[in-house]
């Protein structure tokens, strides 16, 4: 019998494990509209109806920034086939304002396959998480040999990766952990190696740096 907890997830299995990821991302601004209006329904609470609103807008703009995200990051996104540096740069800062970590974007302006938007927002979302205590994490990219290169630094006291995500930006199955904790990387390390790239990974300590290589 398969031991399904070291193998990696057939096409079933990675579609679920997204879609779990996706839900815990999404439940948590969902949960506060439907408190915020909840509040606004209430007789007794009418003395925090601009609480209330205030709840409901930032976790709608929450919302509406997830799914901006999600549909690049991780689906077929819109009918456009490229992106600029520009809209890549705005959906990961919509993502990550308000995070104790900086994002210093010098990505290119300019014009990105699908596969490498998608890289390239996974890649700059992973560099900004591995800085849970703060600090700046730098995404820039360059055209290299004919291959778009894109690279994140995140650099801050306690800048680290977990565990789960290390397995998964090596391309491994998840041993221990949280399945939550590896998709994401997992996913761009999948991104990179069937564009035809690579994914390359070093951490020290206070900086962490992720580099991909994208064929054009």
């Amino acid at each position: 019998m398969t031991d399904t907890t070291t193998a990696l997830p057939d096409g079933q299995a990675l579609a679920a494990l997204i879609a779990g990821k996706l839900c815990h991302d999404f439940i948590s601004p969902a949960g506060a509209i439907s408190s915020g209006l909840d509040l606004l329904k209430d007789p007794s609470a009418q003395d925090m109806r601009d609480d209330a609103m205030g709840l409901i807008e930032a976790s709608a703009k929450k919302m509406v920034a997830l799914v901006s995200f999600a549909r690049v990051a991780f689906g077929a996104a819109t009918s456009a086939e490229r992106f600029s540096g520009s809209e890549l740069g705005e959906l990961v800062a919509g993502l990550t304002e308000g995070g104790r970590a900086t994002l210093d974007w010098k990505a290119e302006d300019a014009s990105y396959s699908k596969a490498q938007s998608r890289a390239l927002v996974n890649l700059a979302y992973l560099a900004m998480a591995a800085l849970p205590s703060g600090g700046t994490a730098v995404v820039s990219t360059r055209r290299e040999g004919g291959d778009l290169i894109i690279e994140g630094q995140a650099e801050g006291n306690r800048a680290r990766l977990k565990a789960e995500a290390v397995s998964g930006l090596a391309g491994q199955p998840l041993s221990e952990g949280l399945p939550g904790q590896w998709i994401q990387p997992y996913w761009l390390w999948l991104t990179a190696h069937d564009a035809g790239g690579s994914l390359d990974v070093q951490a020290e300590e206070g900086r962490v740096i992720l580099t991909a290589r994208m064929p054009n």
